[in-house]
């Protein structure tokens, strides 16, 4: 069974910082090519950060200098760092993987429940 559980959302103030939490079972972590989507209110859902297998990371341009994507690859767990949080940030995040399952050996595109980041005063 293939499980992406997400951690760390909350509400935080303008200027304030949050860092995510994803902690992957199921898959082989390091040939997983990951990813943090988010889905403002009355916004389709959009990517916004990418971890590929190679170490190459990638930002929307409107989080580029403030959210940093990263992995520990030993504990299977992946990481979103933000900073200086805008209220255009709000959203629910969602964990994404493309990998394959350990069980199965599926190679599919799995996600997380996603959890809830508020920026307001």
């Amino acid at each position: 069974q293939v499980q992406l559980v997400e951690s760390g959302g909350g509400l935080v103030q303008p200027g304030g910082s949050l860092r995510l939490s994803c902690s992957a079972s199921g898959i082989i972590f390091d040939s997983s090519t990951m990813a943090w989507h988010r889905g403002a209110p009355g916004k389709r859902r959009e990517l916004v950060a990418t971890s590929l297998r190679s170490g190459t990371t990638n930002y929307i341009d409107s989080v580029r200098g403030r959210f940093t994507i990263s992995r520990d690859n030993a504990k299977n767990t992946l990481y979103l760092q933000m900073n200086n949080l805008k209220p255009e940030d709000t959203g629910v995040y969602y964990c994404n993987a493309r990998a394959m399952s350990v069980a199965d050996g599926d190679w599919s595109n799995y996600w997380g429940q996603g959890t809830q980041v508020t920026v307001s005063t």
